[in-house]
């Protein structure tokens, strides 16, 4: 009889726990569990990337003749340049001026950087066009910056890739890279290393 009450009992137990709801702190839990996993990592905010560029520079380049034709001759050129901060770092007017043996470079870039897209859009141009290239669109990740665009060359489409690294140095270094094959393989055509020149101008930039 004893027996009997006993598993009469746990029945019953066994049925409340399948038909009350479950207890409101533990749905809670739960849920927000579920948003706190489906939260995502706050995006970068990289508006001052190109801080360090700020000042005056000294420059060594690096270009190669006749890009994407299998040509392996390199000229160099040197130079100097300055760069300006505007709206308080989220953009830039850099400047340079270089001479080697073919000539004479003198070119602008003015960069801007998108607080809803967290990334930079490059604009170069320089003084024997007057004409803004297609913006070079990226960001930084782990102290290297890539960027991109689409552009015609010789009436064929390819692609360009700006690479910025050492940005936390004295030498920052800076390649471009063109890739006619959708980006498989790339060819560098452009290098520019720069040593910092410190003077007083540079404080009040």
């Amino acid at each position: 009889m004893h027996a009997l009450k006993q598993t009469r009992t746990w029945a019953i137990l066994a049925g409340l726990v399948l038909v009350l709801p479950p207890l409101p702190g533990l749905t809670q839990q739960s849920s927000d569990g579920l948003k706190t996993s489906a939260r995502h990592t706050p995006e970068r905010d990289g508006q001052h990337d190109f801080d360090p560029l700020i000042g005056s520079w000294k420059y060594h380049l690096s270009r190669r003749l006749n890009p994407l034709t299998g040509s392996g001759t390199w000229v160099e050129l040197s130079g100097t340049g300055v760069c300006f901060k505007v709206w308080d770092g989220r953009a830039q007017l850099d400047t340079i001026e270089v001479d080697g043996p073919t000539g004479h470079i003198e070119g602008l870039t003015l960069r801007m950087y998108n607080p809803q897209s967290h990334q930079w859009r490059l604009y170069w141009a320089n003084s024997k066009t007057g004409i803004m290239d297609p913006p070079q669109i990226g960001e930084f990740k782990n102290g290297r910056g890539e960027f991109f665009a689409q552009d015609t060359i010789n009436g064929k489409t390819i692609l360009i890739r700006f690479v910025w690294t050492n940005m936390t140095t004295d030498s920052p270094h800076f390649e471009q890279s063109f890739s006619d094959d959708g980006g498989k393989t790339w060819e560098v055509n452009w290098i520019t290393d720069q040593t910092r020149v410190n003077d007083d101008s540079d404080k009040t930039r």
